[in-house]
């Protein structure tokens, strides 16, 4: 907490508190970074700053539960598609694959596996510990973070990349950098158990790495095994680390991948419900659309990701590889693995990064489109940009149902994230995704009350990071507040014009500072990192 004695007071507005209670008319009283007072005219001194909150909503600050702005914070402090949202949380390290802790033999290496996840902004990267990254962080910016001790990280620096069980003696390094990585102020650990190396890790691992975050009060934060076939087994799972381990196990971007899967909403929502039933710590986020984003490499079988990307690259180049891999990519059976390709064809994925800036044409192109410019067959384009970007290319998947969006939304245990990679012409969620649910999904469809909505983006979003003065406005609690106006608040983010801001959040405060005022930038940079208390 600062130490500051500065007051804002916030006045005229009707609180959403965010947790769940009706909204009333109230005013807040924040002192330095903390809220200090709650009531319906509150006066003012000569030395209180006063922000007006007439005819807005006042609620706790949004967190992201799932964001991947790793690099881009670095590059762009100010991160003003997040803010005009109304967040002030970023909750980095998501899918196992994140950029601490890393070997000095492995920079290079790395950063080549994030350019289509992260991006490759011109930022040093001169860290190496959790510890030296979260410094970094701390030098400022217009929101807060926090960070997930990514598993495909530690897994790196304590086998390499191969794909095979680690060793007793290299398990036990594991377990012993994920509770250095939180003793160093990570909040828990993440997995994406489709991206190497973490999807050579088997259940077991997993309960042995859970084990030492359940017994620092962390969370587990997973991409699951399948998002599509096997979504169920997947689940089930998840569900068998947080028995045997006891951590709390946070499922990423809950979804159904895959038109003759979508079928299997009602009994996926049926096991989280038993599992919860029986004591497992289960909970969930999502994003608000029925397209997802990630790295275009993840359209490759799991073997072909194996020993990093440059033995991918060594595959790319053999033709028998190639035909093993487009066998697989065709196949339409029932697979063990995410077939991205499957889901959606060459017409149901868009290009939307290449950071290298050498194929600026392609970006925004659909596969199908893209293979026409250069006069291709779609497979053979895909393989040979993966291999001429060294697999630095993003992409976005049409693959998933509105009714199932609907569905998990309506789930209690589901918080709202954005999953928004943020280079290139990026998935709108990453401009949109906060004010389309309140937008769309409470205004427009009712699908959700006001209060329910707010309480999934701040409170439960809060609770499921185990983040204990933040998510509520609440007197004593950090002082990250967003002013809205709920009868025009929107997102303006669309898949063909992705990187528009959003519209009706007027006043955005991180640690009782100011950052967003009458919807313009304040160029203030009060976020900090929110550590994991030792």
């Amino acid at each position: 907490m600062g130490q500051s004695s500065q007051e804002l007071l916030v006045r005229g507005g009707t609180v959403i508190d965010g947790t769940g209670a009706p909204a009333a008319r109230a005013d807040v009283l924040v002192r330095g970074d903390m809220i200090v007072a709650i009531d319906r005219d509150l006066t003012n001194n000569s030395n209180t700053a006063v922000l007006e909150a007439h005819g807005l909503m006042v609620a706790p600050g949004f967190i992201d539960t799932h964001s991947h702005s790793d690099l881009r914070i670095l590059a762009d402090p100010d991160l003003p598609m997040k803010v005009r949202q109304g967040i002030t949380l970023d909750i980095l390290g998501q899918d196992g694959i994140s950029v601490a802790p890393v070997r000095d033999e492995d920079v290079a290496q790395v950063r080549k596996q994030l350019a289509g996840l992260l991006g490759d902004p011109n930022v040093p990267r001169d860290w190496r510990t959790v510890a030296d990254y979260l410094a970094v962080l701390d030098r400022g910016a217009a929101l807060n973070t926090a960070y997930l001790v990514p598993h495909g990280a530690v897994r790196a620096c304590s086998m390499g990349l191969d794909a095979r069980a680690p060793s007793d003696k290299e398990l036990r390094r594991m377990v012993r950098l994920v509770g250095e990585a939180m003793d160093e102020g990570a909040i828990g650990l993440s997995t994406g158990l489709i991206y190497p190396p973490c999807l050579y890790g088997d259940t077991t691992e997993l309960v042995w790495l859970c084990e030492e975050v359940a017994r620092r009060d962390g969370v587990f934060v997973v991409h699951m095994r399948s998002e599509s076939d096997r979504i169920l087994a997947a689940l089930d799972e998840m569900i068998e680390v947080g028995r045997r381990s006891g951590v709390h196990v946070h499922i990423s971007h809950f979804k159904i991948a895959g038109r003759d899967n979508w079928g299997l909403v009602g009994e996926l929502l049926d096991k989280v419900a038993k599992a919860q039933a029986d004591g497992v710590r289960l909970t969930a986020d999502q994003y608000p659309y029925g397209a997802g984003s990630t790295m275009f490499g993840a359209i490759l079988p799991p073997w072909a990701h194996d020993g990093g990307v440059d033995k991918t690259l060594e595959r790319l180049a053999l033709p028998d590889e190639r035909a093993k891999m487009r066998a697989l990519l065709e196949d339409r059976a029932p697979c063990d693995w995410d077939n991205f390709w499957k889901w959606t064809g060459p017409e149901g994925i868009v290009i939307s990064d290449v950071p290298s800036g050498k194929r600026p044409e392609l970006v925004g192109k659909t596969v199908a489109e893209g293979a026409k410019l250069v006069n291709q067959e779609p497979i053979t384009f895909a393989f040979d940009l993966l291999a001429s970007e060294r697999m630095g290319v993003s992409m976005i998947s049409f693959s998933q149902g509105d009714e199932v969006v609907d569905r998990v939304m309506k789930e209690p245990y589901v918080n709202i994230c954005t999953d928004g990679l943020l280079g290139g012409r990026p998935h709108p969620r990453a401009y949109g995704s906060f004010p389309r649910i309140l937008g769309k999904y409470v205004r427009e469809r009712k699908l959700l009350t006001l209060e329910e909505a707010i309480r999934k983006m701040t409170s439960q979003a809060a609770d499921a990071m185990h983040l204990v003065d933040r998510g509520r406005i609440a007197i004593g609690n950090v002082a990250d507040l967003v002013c809205f106006d709920a009868a025009t608040v929107d997102d303006q983010a669309t898949f063909a014009d992705p990187m528009r801001f959003s519209v009706g959040i007027e006043h955005v405060i991180v640690a009782g500072t100011p950052v967003l005022q009458r919807g313009d930038p304040t160029g203030a940079r009060p976020g900090r990192v929110v550590r994991k208390p030792a």
